[in-house]
């Protein structure tokens, strides 16, 4: 049959604009379905939260030619220090030590999603935007999409209809992934019981390019340098704690914070309006269905302790490009059953490998009894003189444990 693409990304963030950055080479019909107009997008105070990229990550957006215009609005992570407050153990991790420029760096997400997005539009990537996904349909043959939108779209009209045919559809669409629900595949949900709470601050003392992880009773702190004397903020409380804390005015607010970060930093003074988000292990029951496949958000959504979200799903992004280069290039099918099985069989052990370690992080540094206090804080000293632990931490730390494909974006 004729298809009006061969592949549909629904979404246009930074999951969706990266596949068809790494796929727009390789003879595939592509488009992009995104709800938001780029105004929108821009403009979104989900732009504003900090994306810590581990050093894999920026590895995989430096082959998309994503990463060196980024790279200058991003700042370098040179050393960790983890600790656990009110407690003596603590670990601490060089980039000096592994060799490398930086264990990561930090960034807006405005600033990376941006960058991204114009890549894709100098690419001339076909985008049907702003348009949503209201319904869709498959068969043995393909995947039918029916869009709809408050404007005319290019090779459309209102009053027509706006229903596309592909080979495949990737849901890269997020959290609350519409073509997830269409598709009827639920959820495995765990409700922390924690909320975030998200804004910058600015430092008395230069943060020497040091991110903090300091564990409390109430869940973990993330301080992520940014500029020299900013940093963003990471907060994780009680949804009760989180309420008083958002209820509370600047000062109020700044004096518990420092409480619980301490004064490695000099004092810290608020920089950006505060943001609350209620924290929640979400994992789909599966990745895929006949013709299509969910990836990123859409399937598993992360505590954002160790900063590993983002990074695991941009490693979905580049399982799935290289293995739809390969499958194109053989003249195979696309959306071939057998195929979407194997990406989802690939994906599996890295899913489970990170889901696992931020959610015993958050349930082990999260619980207050003494002998577990004392247990935790006797590794992390360990981890701090035990080079070969040290070295597996930081692999992590750097997002080098996942085995993937090299990320070639030229064939």
């Amino acid at each position: 049959m004729l298809y009006d693409y061969d592949l549909l990304i629904g979404g246009g963030g930074l999951a969706g604009n990266c596949l068809a950055l790494a796929l727009k080479e390789c003879g595939l019909k592509i488009a992009i379905i995104e709800a938001l107009s780029r105004e929108q997008l821009q403009n979104s105070p989900a732009g504003d939260r900090a994306l810590a990229l581990a050093a894999g990550t920026v590895a995989l957006l430096d082959d998309l030619g994503a990463w060196q215009q980024a790279k200058k609005h991003a700042a370098a992570i040179e050393h960790i220090h983890v600790s656990d407050k009110g407690h003596f153990g603590k670990t601490r991790l060089s980039a000096k030590q592994q060799g490398v420029e930086a264990l990561g760096y930090v960034i807006t997400a405005r600033d990376i999603e941006s960058h991204v997005a114009q890549l894709v539009a100098d690419a001339g990537i076909t985008q049907i935007c702003p348009a949503r996904i209201i319904g869709l349909s498959t068969s043995s043959e393909a995947v039918h999409v029916s869009l709809h939108s408050h404007q005319d779209l290019p090779g459309f009209k209102n009053e027509e209809g706006l229903n596309v045919t592909a080979r495949l559809l990737v849901g890269a669409d997020g959290g609350e992934s519409t073509i997830r629900k269409l598709l009827e595949i639920a959820q495995h949900r765990t409700d922390y019981g924690q909320t975030a709470l998200v804004t910058t601050v600015k430092t008395y003392l230069p943060h020497q390019n040091t991110a903090y992880e300091r564990f409390t009773e109430f869940g973990p702190l993330a301080v992520l340098p940014l500029k020299k004397h900013l940093a963003s903020v990471v907060w994780t409380r009680s949804h009760e704690q989180a309420a008083d804390l958002m209820a509370y005015g600047e000062k109020e607010f700044m004096a518990q914070l420092q409480e619980c970060f301490g004064y490695r930093l000099g004092e810290l003074t608020l920089a950006a309006p505060r943001r609350a988000f209620p924290l929640t292990l979400i994992r789909a029951e599966q990745m895929l269905a006949q013709r299509t496949v969910i990836i990123g958000n859409a399937v598993h959504q992360l505590h954002p302790v160790a900063g590993q979200g983002f990074n695991l799903g941009l490693r979905d992004v580049v399982q799935l490009a290289q293995m739809l280069k390969t499958q194109q290039q053989q003249g195979g099918d696309i959306g071939a059953d057998d195929f979407l099985q194997n990406y989802a069989k690939l994906r599996l052990k890295d899913h489970d490998r990170v889901i696992h370690l931020t959610d015993s992080l958050v349930k082990i540094f999260s619980t207050p009894t003494l002998s577990i206090a004392a247990a935790r804080n006797l590794g992390l000293t360990l981890l701090d003189h035990i080079p070969a632990a040290k070295n597996l931490l930081a692999r992590q730390a750097m997002g080098l444990m996942a085995n993937l494909p090299a990320l070639d974006v030229n064939n």
